[in-house]
């Protein structure tokens, strides 16, 4: 059973239709692909933060630890901080990065 009509000029003026939609789907799938372009450029060529603090798990878990910038041992649940939250007493700083080095805690 076929739905669609039997004569050729209802059956190209559905054709006709159907490639403008397609159009239209590839103009929003490329403007999509294009932002998310710029997205992920924007994040690659953004400097790290001086500093970030590494968030434990859950709602109003205490901080971790402090890190430089860009650290490899930072994890992902991580924030940019002031150099001034950085020196909060009570936080730990991490071991591989030495930002207690650097804040000159030491």
């Amino acid at each position: 059973m076929s739905y669609l009509p039997p004569d050729l000029p209802r059956l190209r003026t559905l054709r006709t239709w159907h490639a403008m939609w397609v159009e239209r789907i590839d103009e929003a799938i490329a403007a999509v692909e294009q932002r998310e372009e710029e997205r992920q450029q924007g994040e690659e060529r953004r400097p790290p933060p001086d500093w970030i603090i590494e968030l434990g798990i859950g709602v109003g878990a205490r901080p971790i630890e402090v890190h430089v910038g860009g650290c490899y041992a930072a994890g992902k649940r991580h924030r940019a901080i002031t150099r001034e939250r950085a020196l909060a007493d009570g936080i730990q700083a991490c071991i591989h990065c030495r930002p207690d080095t650097e804040l000159g805690v030491l």
